[in-house]
């Protein structure tokens, strides 16, 4: 079977917390990775595989996605409850869009573009961890359904980049998904994790991909590692008058966390010159923490 895809769905609403303090600053998908920025060079990719129906998912700092509109003349959904639900309220907001759709997230990097006008099954992007691993898992039965999704795992094919729904995929998602979207328990739940939970009748395959051609950089560290120049120049304002003031060089604040309250980002901590710092966003405070031994 064969689908011919509709469109493409790219998530954009959420804070990003972890990326701290870049997305503190602006919003993860304009990230500028390798001279480009992130979810222009996703728009492109899927220009390139003919497909034409772009949607994008806003919510935080929505404005400054605005311009893509005139840009690229894609459409732009906010998504109101971005900061309460997990992203499954970016698919309850576009669940009338739904087709044969790719399910993406702005913040991915693709070294080869992974997108076709024509799609051969449902799947979620893979791939493969030899040793442990923190991250989603997957097992396949014999006719390759995935049968089982774990959070951690041990040499294993785990989710990683995009998915895409057929028709018949989306519609059973989103019965699903309207019928406990009012439930407390369904507002903390990844997209992924409904799924999980219903892997009878959400028929989806695994996407294999070899190393080294899908990354996602959920830390200013693991960015880092794939763009070298963010050693030097981390693009953060909060992070160049703090290696000012505090006398050293951008290259030498790492191991930057987010600090939350509850749910909420309320700054993060970094390591220089040996000792732990804290900074708060809302009084721009900075306190020594601890001495690393």
């Amino acid at each position: 079977m064969s689908y011919t895809v509709d469109n493409a769905i790219i998530m954009a609403a959420g804070t990003s917390s972890r990326f701290a303090p870049l997305s503190y600053e602006r919003s993860k998908a304009l990230t500028e990775v390798r001279g480009e920025i992130l979810i222009e060079r996703q728009i492109r990719q899927l220009r390139e595989a003919g497909i034409e129906n772009i949607i994008i998912v806003t919510g935080y700092k929505s404005e400054q996605l605005e311009y893509l509109k005139d840009r690229f003349g894609v459409q732009l959904i906010h998504n109101p409850d971005y900061l309460v639900r997990n992203n499954n309220g970016s698919i309850h907001a576009v669940r009338e869009l739904l087709g044969n759709s790719y399910i993406c997230s702005a913040d991915n990097y693709f070294t080869e573009n992974p997108f076709e006008k024509e799609v051969s099954e449902c799947y979620y992007a893979a791939e493969y961890s030899e040793g442990e691993t923190a991250e989603w898992c997957m097992t396949e039965d014999d006719d390759g359904f995935i049968n089982s999704v774990t959070v951690g795992g041990r040499d294993s094919w785990y989710m990683l980049g995009h998915a895409f729904w057929s028709r018949d995929f989306s519609r059973e998602f989103i019965r699903i998904l309207e019928a406990i979207y009012d439930q407390p328990e369904t507002v903390n739940l990844l997209w992924e994790s409904i799924f999980m939970q219903h892997l009878d009748t959400l028929k989806m395959h695994i996407r294999k991909y070899a190393p080294g051609i899908i990354y996602e950089f959920d830390t200013l560290d693991e960015l880092r590692q794939f763009d070298v120049s963010y050693v030097e120049d981390t693009r953060s304002v909060i992070l160049k008058k703090l290696a000012d003031e505090l006398g050293f060089r951008q290259s030498q604040i790492t191991e930057v966390t987010v600090l939350r309250h509850g749910i909420e980002a309320e700054g993060f901590s970094f390591l220089v010159g040996g000792s732990r710092y804290e900074y708060d966003y809302e009084t721009g405070k900075l306190q020594r923490f601890s001495a690393e031994i």
